[in-house]
């Protein structure tokens, strides 16, 4: 299996070479500044969001055959975010672990997970074509592109949760035209275009937690 070119795993690792050229940049009360997500400093954002190599790695051993149950971002996410999924139930322990990992790496080791260790892990991930599904366990399985959708919209949404917080320019081009699309896939598509085109009264937004 040759090395396949993927946009979307292009533009993740352009999203968190941002991040990690961000947190560079960042004085020492940088770190400790509230963001509009209330729960969390900008080091519990960075420990949130910051890449673990190992989740990466090991999708290589999850590999297997057959359809993926989810074969898109937007099915991932409407699969977490429905009523009773872990987008809710979850809630209170994913921020728990982010302020657990905030507190046990420091600022250098959260740069380095985007700067040096999450790519290396992507890169290392090159020969399996987007299409390659693997086990998941809480879907079934997914595809790998799949999952990589998800991962360029939470590194993006993100991204501007940090502007908010600290400034900076905005998330690349092509990583807002992504996850635009991406978020509005996610809507019911008649409510969603009349909603957007004036026309409908149910509401849609917000389509993520």
């Amino acid at each position: 299996m040759g090395i396949q070119s993927d946009p979307v795993r292009d533009l993740l690792a352009e999203a968190w070479a941002s991040w990690g050229e961000r947190g560079a940049a960042l004085g020492a009360e940088d770190w400790g500044r509230a963001t509009r997500l209330t729960d969390w400093t900008v080091r519990e954002l960075y420990a949130h969001v910051a890449p673990v190599p190992e989740m990466f790695t090991g999708l290589r051993a999850a590999v297997q055959d057959g359809p993926a149950e989810v074969s898109s971002g937007a099915g991932v996410l409407r699969a977490y975010n429905r009523p009773g999924g872990i987008a809710h139930t979850a809630a209170g322990q994913i921020a728990e672990t982010a302020k657990r990992t905030a507190e046990a790496a420091e600022p250098a080791v959260l740069i380095a997970r985007f700067g040096v260790e999450g790519p290396a892990a992507l890169a290392g991930l090159a020969d399996l074509p987007p299409d390659t599904v693997v086990a998941h366990p809480l879907l079934g399985s997914v595809t790998v592109g799949a999952l990589g959708e998800v991962a360029l919209m939470e590194a993006t949404v993100h991204l501007l949760d940090l502007i908010a917080a600290v400034g900076g320019p905005a998330p690349a081009e092509g990583a807002l035209n992504f996850t635009r699309d991406l978020l509005a896939e996610v809507a019911d598509p008649v409510a969603f275009i009349e909603a957007a085109a004036g026309r409908g009264s149910a509401p849609v937004l917000p389509v993520i937690r």
